[in-house]
């Protein structure tokens, strides 16, 4: 069916405490959405498990099935954070395997529409809680025959909002009537200036949202029956503010003093001094990041080479530092890969300013040698992307009349003329006003993945027979496979479809910080497997950032679907786009364990997209999801085996049974394997993640060099402990710097790696030896450590154990290890139901 021929529009929002949800019927010729249910239900932070069964229960006491759905309607909030992506992911995975358009409106806008609908007029002030004693206020003129939004969103303090309102008010002025669930916290605050609604009028309704969309579709602004121009890819929360990790960065970059930097440079940005020597990498790039008073002066010279009597002195630039309202980023003369040296020339930078929805431009510029490399373009996607997140829609600046050149670049990025400023410049030369949205700024394929790295990892060819022993570990590259010769050569879609091994499954991998989708066929065959990595946007913190993890789960998941389905498509000899969710048996997705905030942005999504496309939904261990991934490199592999599974967050012995049999031997008592990494790599200043750049110094360096402690060695059980350890390097590190002497990173590092090695082996002998095992294999993204690989394969070939590693590709997190799985629990009848939810913890000795 058609969108075109599809009717209704089912809508919903879960940014506070209840979930509201709506049905209407359109009507093209009026512009018109006429509400034939809606209902609103408690949620008390259980959103993700009411969400779909309230959907399906609305649409079945309606008479309406899914594919009547011409378009999804959902909140996008100010509100509660994990409250919102619910609600957003559950419609990007229900617009998207519907084949329909997601139309986001504002939260606040379906209070205020709910408020109408009662009959309400005059001024309202709609008042959510935003937590931490803040509150998310916009003022509306509810009119005979509208809400008409009156304020832009925004976040501030309750006590401070509420003196802002006793400033604002005049004697005599009629009182305003006051909404939101704001009021449950803050009714005291906000009585003096106006009367409270009824309480069934503070959260948005049904109804409140579905006016909220066709005040939208009457102004142009949105037609919910153009699947295209409301692609569910680009549709975004509304966030009135950076992370915390983000605004405490600025804060921290903007002082420049002694508590920020020293004679090291910036403790987060940078590696040390001692370590810079030693350091390894490939050619030289461009490294972007926030920008710093300390490159202020930087900032101010090269505006004296590129902008004349236009260019600002550094005073000026750190002046713009700090500023609640203002974004800038920097472009450093470094290779991306490493942590960025404290003396790495500045060669681009640029600055916007947030007012009243519009980022300006402040600056932007490049330096001449690095002129046409794209870096002005970073530099602009940056700016806007955090702009975005303080609330801008559209992004403006002004450009000399002269520069053609610099016009037509702006013009590539969706941006168009409004006018001219007559001699806005020192010498009196006009400037040409230019604007476009902030979502044009990105590239289309940046944009669907927010930014982020995307990669296709090619493993090996098919899962029929086994891969050759050299090709055991193997990193198969990130192209795409060529066409399979066994589905390739089917002639028309239909067919080549009609060819494929049953059951299809698609499966999302959320748990962390990287997004990751993949579809496998019945026999285990890796039809695609695509990651969306957010390393970048997580290095300068020194780890993952739990906030930013789920923010961007939420902006790549649609593209990261989208981009396993072509890839799957190519590999089968397909056109692009003739592999969709209606093709596939079974949904499955990561359910536990892991960031909590991460994994309900993929639970929701998949349970969104299962359910629209009438599959099975499929809930996945991810430590289990490790387990299978040996399946990827050696197809013939299978249990009994004592496995290895070290990761950033886990570090444990497992012996495999039989496949969903497993028995955990040994754990860490505290730090994982790759925490212990990252935490030591942090102490050196080598940057994130520590793993692969502990690994690469290590190679270079002596291993008996320094004398670190081998915890647990000799504990008599299978148990880990890192934090010992960690401690040792930590205060060696700082006795030789307080001595004065320069640190031998490549040995620290050996000696670090070494210690680490040293216990794993030894008591994965002893699992192996108490279990009898004869098969031993590794999972998880320490796995991927040569060193750890090579101490595994003596130890294997010395006891006449066959040693099963999964290719480099495979060892992080994807969603291959997920699909796999989620085909064998398909295969057995064992699904999950959709009022199922996300877990931070979970026992791989129960995974199902």
């Amino acid at each position: 069916m058609s969108t075109q021929n599809r009717s209704y529009v089912l809508a919903f929002d879960t940014a506070n405490e209840v979930i509201a949800l709506g049905l209407g019927e359109l009507h093209p010729d009026q512009a018109r959405i006429n509400l034939m249910a809606q209902r609103r239900v408690a949620a008390h932070r259980a959103s993700n498990t009411q969400l779909i069964p309230q959907i399906d229960q609305l649409l079945a006491d309606q008479g309406v099935d899914r594919s009547q759905i011409a378009c999804v309607c959902c909140g996008r909030g100010p509100g509660s954070f994990t409250g919102v992506r619910i609600c957003m992911a559950t419609a990007k995975g229900i617009a998207q395997a519907l084949g329909v358009g997601l139309v986001g409106v504002s939260s606040l806008d379906a209070v205020a529409w709910t408020a109408w609908a009662a009959g309400m007029r005059g001024s309202l002030l709609v008042v959510a809680d935003a937590m931490r004693k803040e509150v998310y206020p916009v003022r509306y003129e509810l009119t005979s025959s509208q809400a008409v939004r009156l304020t832009r969103d925004r976040v501030i303090k309750a006590q401070a909002f509420a003196e802002e309102l006793a400033s604002q008010q005049v004697s005599g002025q009629v009182p305003l009537l006051i909404a939101g669930d704001g009021l449950a916290k803050y009714a005291d605050l906000l009585k003096p200036w106006g009367s409270t609604l009824a309480e069934e009028l503070w959260t948005p309704t049904g109804a409140g949202l579905l006016l909220a969309l066709e005040n939208a579709w009457q102004a142009g602004e949105a037609d919910p029956r153009d699947a295209q121009r409301h692609n569910p890819a680009f549709a975004l929360p509304v966030y009135t503010r950076l992370s915390d990790a983000e605004e405490n960065e600025r804060q921290r970059l903007a002082k420049g003093d002694a508590s920020t930097k020293g004679t090291h440079g910036d403790r987060h940005l940078t590696m040390n001094d001692t370590a810079i020597p030693n350091a390894r990498g490939g050619a030289a790039g461009v490294a972007y990041k926030p920008l710093d008073a300390v490159h202020a002066a930087a900032v101010a010279e090269l505006e004296q080479q590129l902008m004349g009597s236009d260019a600002w002195n550094a005073h000026l630039v750190a002046d713009e530092l700090g500023r609640s309202d203002r974004v800038w980023w920097m472009a450093l003369a470094a290779d991306p890969a490493l942590p960025v040296p404290a003396n790495a020339p500045l060669v681009g930078y640029a600055g916007g300013m947030v007012v009243d929805g519009d980022v300006q431009i402040l600056k932007i510029a490049t330096r001449a040698d690095y002129q046409r490399r794209g870096v002005g373009g970073q530099l602009l996607a940056r700016v806007a992307d955090d702009a975005r997140n303080l609330g801008a829609t559209t992004c403006s600046l002004e450009v000399r009349a002269s520069n053609e050149g610099a016009q037509a670049f702006y013009q590539s990025r969706g941006m168009t003329s409004l006018g001219k400023r007559p001699r806005y410049y020192s010498d009196h030369e006009d400037a040409v006003i230019m604007q476009g949205p902030i979502s044009s700024i990105l590239a289309p394929r940046e944009q669907r993945v927010g930014g982020m790295e995307l990669q296709s990892l090619r493993y090996d060819g098919t899962a029929a027979t086994a891969a050759p022993a050299s090709d055991q570990g193997e990193d198969r590259g990130t192209e795409r496979l060529a066409p399979s010769s066994a589905y390739g050569r089917a002639g028309a879609t239909e067919e080549a479809l009609a060819a494929i091994c049953r059951p299809l499954v698609f499966a999302i991998e959320s748990s962390c910080d990287e997004t990751a989708a993949s579809l496998v066929d019945g026999n285990g065959r890796v039809l695609s497997s695509v990651v969306a990595s957010q390393i970048d946007f997580h290095a300068r913190f020194g780890g993952v950032v739990p906030e930013i993890a789920s923010r961007k789960h939420t902006e790549a998941i649609c593209g990261v679907c989208d981009e396993c389905f072509d890839v799957a498509a190519a590999q089968l000899g397909l056109p692009a786009g003739s592999l969709t969710w209606e093709n596939v048996d079974g949904v499955g997705v990561t359910y536990a364990p892991g960031l909590l905030g991460a994994l309900v942005v993929g639970v929701a999504f998949a349970k969104g997209a299962a359910w629209a496309a009438n599959k099975p939904f499929i809930g996945v261990n991810h430590l289990e999801g490790h387990l299978y991934a040996n399946k990827i490199g050696r197809p013939d592999f299978a249990p009994p085996a004592v496995v290895s599974l070290v990761s950033g967050g886990n570090t444990l012995l497992v012996h495999m049974r039989d496949w969903g049999d497993y028995q955990t031997l040994g754990y860490t008592i505290d730090d994982a394997v790759g925490e212990a990494f990252d935490k030591v790599a942090k102490a050196l200043g080598l940057g994130y993640p520590g793993g692969p750049i502990i690994s690469r110094f290590a190679a270079e360096g002596d291993p008996d060099a320094i004398a670190f402690p081998r915890a647990m060695l000799h504990s008599g059980d299978l148990r880990f402990s890192l934090s010992g350890l960690k401690t040792a390097v930590t205060t060696y590190i700082n006795q030789e710097r307080q001595a004065g002497r320069e640190l031998n990173v490549p040995n620290v590092c050996a000696s670090f790696q070494a210690a680490v090695v040293d216990v794993q082996v030894a008591k994965a002998k002893t699992a192996l030896e108490q279990t009898g095992a004869k098969e031993f294999c590794l999972g998880g993204g320490v796995a991927a450590n040569p060193m750890l690989r090579e101490a595994y394969e003596k130890l294997c070939a010395d006891l006449g154990v066959r040693l099963t590693m999964p290719p480099m590709s495979a060892c992080t997190d994807n969603a291959a290890m997920i699909a796999l799985v989620a085909l064998d629990r398909l295969k057995q009848g064992k699904t999950f139901d959709f009022s199922a939810d996300a877990q931070a913890h979970a026992d791989l000795d129960k995974p199902y």
